[in-house]
């Protein structure tokens, strides 16, 4: 069983797409950030980042619990650990793992900050909200030039899909046109159809 630390953002989505993808078994215990719930002392004691998503693993790779947290790191433990959606060695393995730190260097925190000085700040910023979404509209041509002829971001479905799938899908929040970006555009649609993406998007 593995206990899944969440709250409903992009980066807690792409661990429940994962486990759901996966099908294992999991207990989902939400830690409401709204409420500042992360900085509970419980929850220092998994994450101590203060960040979801986090997980438990009571059957760990040595026969013990392990505890997890940063959502990248957690893809990959989980994909290790069932064989699942990355390449055990080899080219498509690096391509793969090149792709998820694409997302969590950068298509990630640019696209949470647009996300902020465009929906959150207590007050307009110009200068931020023009940095940071002229920064989203870079990466989404990335994103589509290298989604161009593949159904995939690295051809084979991967946890980099489901790393760059949550963001993604809040473009509205980015100020992204969704017809500027048709290679991205038909591949949401492929990953919007997948039933374990549903689910996961419902966690918690």
């Amino acid at each position: 069983m593995i206990d899944l630390y969440t709250w409903g953002t992009p980066n807690g989505h792409k661990v429940s797409i994962m486990l759901e993808a996966c099908r294992l078994h999991y207990s989902v215990h939400p830690i409401n950030i709204l409420n500042n719930e992360q900085f509970n002392h419980h929850f220092l004691q998994i994450s101590p980042n203060n960040k979801i998503p986090a997980i438990i693993d009571h059957d760990g790779p040595d026969g013990e619990p392990i505890t997890l947290f940063e959502s990248g790191a957690i893809l990959i433990y989980l994909a290790d650990k069932t064989g699942e959606f990355l390449a055990s060695k080899g080219a498509k393995r690096y391509e793969t793992l090149q792709w998820l730190m694409w997302q969590m260097g950068g298509f990630g925190p640019f696209l949470g900050q647009a996300h902020h000085f465009n929906r959150f700040a207590p007050e307009p910023v110009p200068y931020a909200i023009q940095r940071y979404n002229q920064e989203a509209q870079r990466l989404w041509s990335v994103l589509d030039k290298q989604l161009s002829g593949r159904r995939f971001i690295v051809d084979d479905l991967s946890i980099a899909d489901f790393a760059i799938y949550p963001w993604a899908a809040r473009y509205a929040w980015q100020e992204i046109q969704l017809e500027a970006f048709p290679q991205v555009a038909q591949w949401m649609e492929r990953m919007q159809n997948l039933h374990f993406v549903q689910r996961g998007l419902q966690v918690p």
